[in-house]
């Protein structure tokens, strides 16, 4: 730790984080032997805890099913490393704005892995609550389109893969995953039958407190070997018992003893689906979604499935975090300030406490749409609002709280529409003045009026 003292000064604030962390859970028996090894040398982490769960008393693995891990291995590397793949931001296939493309190439380690940040806290808590699973957290967010979507069977016209929702670094072949179930056909091809993966994934969305284009998801897998001589309903009921038991117990481990109920819901890749809710804080909340998985997904991952099945689950550790932690603003997690980071310890769970409340600034925008689109041609509008959500992003950062339409017509005699949104601009760490704020809204029309097809009223 004395090396890595000596050169904090050539570090960027969060790798200083980073590296204080280190010293911090190692003197408090905090850090894992792995997570050290594997930070000093690339800031990776990635653990192998082998233990596979049985319906039967003793089962060995079948030739129907992939080679599990070798139980000798106590440690094993992705394959995968922070991405080191080239963005081609002029291709026309491309549509992820420089500030994206940044925080792809660049965030290393990731927020989930240092400490005190409370996304790895919230992370190593729910590793705590499964010894047994395989730890995988540093998968290349640039992936196949095929493992986004084909691969949990999405629909081919489903909404999720359209370029107004989803990063593509080259259209419609690759992309900036939007799910860490990306991996899922990966890692079950590559013998884990138990595994957490985390990882941060990306999706063009609103602009408010609690929405970010990056944002960071954790998924779990459970693959059973069913007796041969068990009834088919029997094992799905012992599979969907074993899944609402362990994620209830999660949900304990996290929030204490809580109320929990069950949801119906649909995902592509489950089923059934459920989501878990937990009665915290006088109302109902949505803590994750899981469910058994399709079939096919096992198939393809070279099971038989008339002798395993599996349940996984997926949450985002900003939502919890943002509710365990009281963060009131998705954007804080991003903070570089030293009175955000000193509020928290490794492996604890404090209340974050407000160090400022700077006033808002309010601009308006409004605009007439191309004419294309206008009279019901939905596929000819050349306008979305997740376009104007990265333009904004991309001329004010993380100065942008909030932005929401808030008049919306059309002309009775030229039948054209016209939007108007009103853009929140408010600093988390200073005062913004008038001035640079005004400067920045010259920006985004400038910006608008050549990159949206609009024309500004």
């Amino acid at each position: 730790f004395i090396i890595l003292s000596n050169n904090m000064a050539t570090t960027t604030p969060l790798s200083r984080h980073f590296l204080k962390s280190l010293a911090s859970r190692s003197q408090a028996r905090h850090l894992r032997l792995s997570e050290l090894t594997s930070a000093l040398s690339s800031h990776q982490q990635c653990w192998h805890h082998p233990s596979t769960f049985h319906f039967a008393a003793s089962a060995s693995s079948s030739s129907s099913s992939p080679t599990p891990l070798s139980n000798s291995a106590a440690y094993f590397s992705s394959a995968t490393s922070p991405t080191t793949s080239v963005i081609n931001l002029e291709s026309p296939s491309c549509n992820i704005p420089p500030h994206i493309a940044d925080r792809v190439l660049s965030q290393t380690p990731k927020l989930y892995q240092q400490q005190p940040h409370p996304l790895c806290t919230i992370k190593e808590k729910i590793e705590d609550f499964f010894p047994g699973f395989d730890y995988v957290d540093s998968k290349d967010p640039i992936v196949a389109s095929t493992a986004n979507f084909d691969s949990l069977l999405i629909p081919p016209d489903h909404v999720s893969r359209s370029k107004s929702d989803t990063y593509y670094v080259d259209h419609p072949d690759l992309c900036l995953r939007t799910h860490t179930s990306a991996h899922q056909l990966e890692l079950l091809k590559q013998g884990h039958r138990e595994f957490l993966c985390t990882g941060d994934v990306y999706r063009r969305d609103d602009i408010d407190k609690s929405h970010y284009p990056i944002f960071h998801q954790m998924e779990g897998v459970k693959v059973f070997d069913l007796p041969q001589d068990g009834d088919p309903e029997q094992n799905a009921e012992l599979v969907m018992e074993d899944l609402k038991e362990t994620l209830e117990g999660l949900a304990k481990h996290l929030f204490g003893p809580v109320e929990c109920r069950w949801v119906d819901e649909y995902f592509p890749f489950t089923h059934p689906s459920l989501e878990l809710e937990i009665w915290y804080q006088d109302d109902w909340m949505e803590v994750l979604g899981c469910g058994v998985m399709q079939p096919k997904i096992l198939q393809d991952a070279g099971y038989d499935t008339s002798k395993h099945q599996a349940w996984a689950f997926g949450l985002g550790l900003e939502r919890l975090a943002m509710v365990l932690f009281e963060i009131p603003d998705i954007r804080l997690f991003w903070s570089q300030d030293e009175r955000f980071w000193n509020q928290f310890q490794p492996g604890e769970i404090t209340k974050f406490q407000p160090y400022s409340k700077y006033p808002p600034c309010y601009k308006d925008v409004s605009f007439w749409l191309d004419d294309a689109g206008v009279g019901g041609d939905e596929a000819a509008k050349t306008f979305h609002v997740n376009e104007l959500n990265d333009l904004l992003r991309q001329v004010g950062g993380d100065l942008i709280e909030a932005v929401e339409l808030v008049d919306q017509f059309t002309h009775p005699k030229t039948n054209r529409e016209s939007h108007c949104y009103r853009i929140t601009y408010r600093s988390m760490d200073r005062s913004l003045t008038n001035q640079e704020i005004d400067a920045l809204q010259e920006q985004v029309r400038d910006k608008m009026s050549i990159e949206l097809n609009v024309e500004l009223r």
